[in-house]
């Protein structure tokens, strides 16, 4: 981390900028007036003469340098130290076929279920601060993505990565809340939630979702329960040897009984949302209602780099000293 601990001395380069500009103003007359050029048209500049521009530039750069020398600049690192525990955050996403709906839309441009819910989430994760947040994916299989962690970094470039079908085709909702409870116990908070996302009915799996719900109840986890998707049928893209690509609707079967009721018994809550604007809303509620006190304790160290500004504004100094008592000497 590069700054300047004492940035207003630069204030001081308008009075070099101002030397500079009368200097160039300036109109130099002969010390000896003569009659005519016409005896000395004829003798050839001397190299002295010819390099009598690096006596000005010499004094101006030394004057530069002693000036960024009296800003002060710094280089070091800034620490952070988090002194709460935050909330631990689980993101359960649904990652089954049914994902592939082409129902909503960002930016004017028709995306699937996914693309909609990673622009969502990804702005969800940067307003977090403190709290620790894992990622929990699921199909017919469950999934841990990424344990907890407070590198928001890293949890933003593995949602980029997400793929539909990468956990299955179906939907294990309840394997994917047992996944996400185990996940809560690697690190202690005194605040836990899971925000489960699907578009889809539970119809696979090995832990059923009323048994997982009992399991969070008791270990007094908080679950958000989210549904996404449009009602009736989605539109979907197919692509075949015969008919090459072409829109295909199919009935998507949320089953919103069971996220009601998984949200009722852990007291969290149930939303639809069925565009980008209401799932930016969903996150945002959510967001709002899981706030931490985060106390934050920063401190840096610098190392000061004005020494090596002053030794080269040291020699032009006296390089210009030397050079102009001698060789370039000026009378008057």
């Amino acid at each position: 981390m590069f700054r300047f601990a004492s940035p207003y001395f630069f204030l001081l380069l308008i009075f070099v900028l101002a030397a500079v500009f009368f200097r160039a103003k300036k109109q130099f007359y002969p010390a000896m007036g003569l009659s005519g050029l016409s005896g000395i048209r004829n003798i050839k500049s001397s190299t002295a003469l010819k390099l009598g521009w690096i006596i000005p530039v010499l004094k101006y750069t030394a004057l530069c340098l002693l000036i960024a020398a009296l800003a002060r600049p710094q280089w070091g690192t800034k620490k952070t130290n988090v002194m709460t525990e935050g909330i631990n955050i689980i993101l359960a996403v649904d990652l089954s076929e049914s994902m592939a709906a082409l129902d909503f839309k960002l930016k004017g441009k028709v995306v699937n279920r996914l693309e909609a819910v990673k622009s969502v989430v990804r702005d969800f994760i940067q307003k977090r601060t403190g709290d620790r947040i894992g990622m929990v994916v699921f199909g017919s299989n469950a999934y841990t993505q990424l344990p907890l962690t407070r590198d928001y970094n890293t949890i933003a470039s593995i949602l980029e990565r997400l793929e539909i079908g990468a956990a299955g085709q179906r939907t294990a909702i309840g394997d994917a809340v047992g996944i996400s409870l185990k996940r809560i116990e690697d690190i202690k908070s005194k605040s836990n939630i899971i925000i489960l996302l699907t578009d889809g009915r539970s119809n696979s799996g090995e832990l059923p979702p009323g048994a997982a719900v009992e399991i969070a109840v008791q270990k007094n986890v908080k679950i958000y329960t989210i549904g996404v998707g449009t009602r009736g049928k989605a539109p979907f893209l197919v692509r075949d040897q015969f008919f090459g690509e072409r829109y295909v609707y199919q009935e998507v079967d949320i089953d919103e009984d069971t996220l009601k009721n998984i949200a009722e018994k852990t007291q969290g809550l149930y939303f639809r949302a069925e565009d980008i604007q209401g799932l930016e809303k969903i996150y945002e509620t959510i967001d709002k209602l899981e706030k931490t006190q985060v106390k934050v304790q920063s401190f840096a160290e610098y190392n000061e780099l004005y020494i090596y500004l002053l030794f080269p504004a040291f020699f032009l100094l006296c390089a210009w000293i030397i050079l102009t008592n001698t060789r370039f000497l000026r009378i008057p």
